[in-house]
């Protein structure tokens, strides 16, 4: 199956999305959009080629964030024969159900294993850009900058310094530490 993310067609109709959003971009509806991660489509250049970009852009932060809790699953799942991913119920009310023992206990175990890779600074991230030709529709752009939200303004600016060829990424290597507000966000 072609590409269609090539298709001079499928690249009218992006454009006509984008132009109808008046930004240099449309954004693909999805739940995970938030203000650390956003799913958008632009129209760009390819090896001389018009293409849809397909890009997945988030903070640092949220990359260090699943870095270090994929990291405590692992350990989880070496202590914890048994372990599989906590699957969080919801009552008829929609309110989470209890978790059992044993993924109480999975629970805890992982939240010190993360507090514990957060103080030895063990996981480090950098701003990065990866390029997959082999997705089903465009190119596909994988980008983590070290920016504080994904707003509007990051995207525009991400879009022209990506076309214009003028994109720098910054080379050092970051580390977070979990945040009161952050905690607070997560309950």
């Amino acid at each position: 199956m072609e590409n269609q993310g090539f298709d001079a067609k499928e690249i009218e109709e992006i454009k006509a999305k984008i132009k109808a959003s008046g930004k240099s971009y449309t954004v693909i509806e999805s739940e995970d959009n938030s203000d650390d991660y956003m799913n958008f489509n632009f129209v760009g250049d390819f090896d001389g080629k018009e293409v849809v970009y397909d890009v997945a852009l988030y903070t640092l932060k949220i990359q260090h964030a699943s870095e270090i809790y994929e990291l405590a699953e692992h350990e989880a799942a070496k202590k914890f024969p048994e372990y599989k991913a906590i699957a969080y119920d919801e009552d008829e009310n929609g309110d989470i159900a209890p978790l059992g023992d044993l993924e109480e206990e999975i629970g805890l175990y992982m939240a010190e294993v993360m507090e514990e890779l957060e103080e030895e600074d063990a996981v480090k991230v950098q701003e990065h850009i990866d390029i997959d030709e082999n997705i089903d529709f465009g190119v596909g752009l994988d980008v983590g900058l070290n920016v504080e939200k994904i707003t509007p303004e990051v995207i525009e600016k991400f879009i022209k310094d990506f076309t214009n060829d003028t994109l720098a990424l910054d080379p050092t290597y970051f580390s977070f530490q979990m945040d009161e507000d952050d905690e607070d966000d997560e309950e």
